[in-house]
């Protein structure tokens, strides 16, 4: 299944903690982080924090997070909103003048490898604590594919021309690569599995451990290996470095939970595979890429491929990104969202606002808006629908439900009008992308239940249209508008 590479692992992964952490671990495989981030022991699709099961919600203006100069209070506007969840990429675009990279700048210009520029990672240790301080999950992401490509990689530090450790006669690297999707970038062939570049590795691995350095004592931090690795590019990259980076938190009692996110837009496909199928390296599954389907239908139909063929190994699936653009047909697009029609921007905006509901009816455990210009980010509309989300949860067992994956118990329901998740006899909750009505059954359920309507744009509850509904039959259900709806129904208890 994989090769044989745990002595490398073990080795490095202890030289660092040694070096880095002050001593080794008086027991490797230990848990000594009982309060981290980790699958649910009751029901291990969702994620547990602080011993307490949790959904993760969230939004943000920015990826590259912790390099904002108004973190603290962008952090505190999303706490406001309900939300308890960021995307953190590593990499650098240096398309903003307050943005920095890891790594020290000489006299010339150039960038030395082996040395780090304090300031970036004096602000990546101050957004660890502001959302420890917070409750706010981290979902970290090492390397950024596409930040290797075209005019990124010109200004890439890794790049052999800007810098001093390495050139293009002792390292497999080429000062160019233009385009992802035509020519193969040899820093993605680096692990000793692949081409082995040892150079170049190496420096790979102390940025690792510099990132480890930091977060390895953190309970609230999850590691996502690449941002959108292309299909063209072996698993075995990720692979190592999920080895790696959990072999080295299980040395320290703190096991980490890792995932990669593929690019194909298609998470049936195959590239998906290596992460669907190797439970032991990658402890959740990154479902980000499902969000770039055009259909509401089809968004919903592959998300339930991914949970029920999850079913016999049950783990958390991850939406980090949701796009509020129809995009992915060749590569992300990153055009700019206010040279569109206000028409369009509210089409695009109604698309990730229901993809955000989907994830979470669907059976995901987390669900975060991308950041402009491919998502909404923290707008009015994204918090207004997060504070519908907590309202549910409130009121909803979230954690004990079932989707309806192919919405058996839906009955004149045209495609894309409503989704059901249940725990059956006890709660129903359907959700309206944009009104309708369906008939739910209930034949076989005798009871009682209380139906109310959460107005999700509004964000508050209605009692009305309905409140009280018998089972044993099919129950009409009409949203009382248009736009965003969910019914909920509980069953009463018995009056004694």
């Amino acid at each position: 299944m994989f090769h044989c590479r745990a002595g490398i692992r073990l080795i490095a992964a202890f030289a660092f903690i040694v070096l880095t952490l002050g001593r080794a671990p008086l027991n490797a495989l230990e848990d000594r982080y009982p309060e981290r981030i980790k699958p649910y022991v009751k029901n291990p699709r969702y994620w547990q924090y602080k011993g307490k099961p949790v959904i993760l919600l969230g939004g943000t203006k920015d990826d590259n997070l912790f390099q904002i100069p108004d973190l603290k209070q962008h952090l505190d506007e999303l706490v406001r909103a309900g939300g308890n969840y960021i995307r953190n990429t590593m990499s650098v675009c240096k398309d903003r003048e307050f943005e920095m990279e890891p790594f020290k700048q000489l006299p010339n210009g150039k960038h030395d490898l082996n040395e780090w520029n304090d300031e970036y990672w004096k602000r990546f240790e101050t957004m660890l604590n502001l959302t420890r301080d917070r409750d706010i999950i981290v979902q970290i992401e090492i390397w950024a594919f596409h930040d290797f490509f075209g005019q990124h990689w010109e200004k890439n530090p890794w790049n052999p021309k800007n810098n001093v450790n390495y050139n293009i006669a002792n390292t497999m690297l080429a000062v160019s690569y233009p385009n992802p999707m035509k020519q193969m970038h040899a820093f993605f062939f680096t692990v000793p599995n692949l081409n082995s570049d040892p150079l170049v590795f190496r420096l790979q691995q102390k940025f690792v451990d510099k990132i480890l350095g930091y977060t390895i004592r953190h309970q609230h931090v999850l590691y996502c290996m690449t941002d959108e690795i292309h299909p063209l590019y072996s698993p075995e990259w990720g692979w190592y470095w999920a080895e790696y980076i959990k072999g080295t938190g299980n040395l320290v009692g703190n096991p980490s939970e890792t995932t990669e996110m593929f690019w194909t837009p298609d998470i049936k496909a195959a590239q998906h595979r290596a992460g669907l199928d190797f439970p032991e390296l990658y402890t959740f599954f990154e479902a980000s890429q499902n969000s770039s389907n055009k259909t509401g239908q089809d968004n919903w139909d592959d998300l339930q491929f991914v949970y029920n063929y999850l079913a016999k190994n049950p783990r958390p699936i991850n939406h980090v990104k949701i796009y509020g653009t129809e995009i992915l047909s060749a590569a992300s697009d990153t055009s700019d969202r206010s040279d569109k029609s206000d028409t369009a921007r509210k089409a695009l905006d109604r698309d990730a606002l229901a993809r955000f509901w989907r994830n979470v009816i669907g059976g995901s455990a987390s669900s975060r808006f991308d950041c402009p210009p491919a998502g909404i980010g923290l707008n009015e509309l994204a918090q207004a629908h997060i504070k519908s989300m907590r309202l549910l949860e409130r009121e909803l067992s979230i954690f004990r439900c079932t989707p309806d994956s192919a919405s058996k118990l839906l009955s004149d329901r045209e495609v894309n009008e409503a989704y059901l998740t249940c725990i059956a006899g006890e709660q129903y909750a359907v959700y309206f992308p944009d009104g309708g009505s369906v008939n739910l059954d209930l034949s076989a359920v005798k009871d009682t239940f209380a139906v109310k309507w959460l107005d999700i744009g509004n964000t508050k509850w209605q009692s009305a249209p309905q409140g009280v509904v018998k089972g044993g039959g099919s129950i009409p259900l009409k949203t009382p508008g248009s736009g965003h709806w969910l019914s909920l129904l509980t069953k009463k208890k018995e009056q004694k």
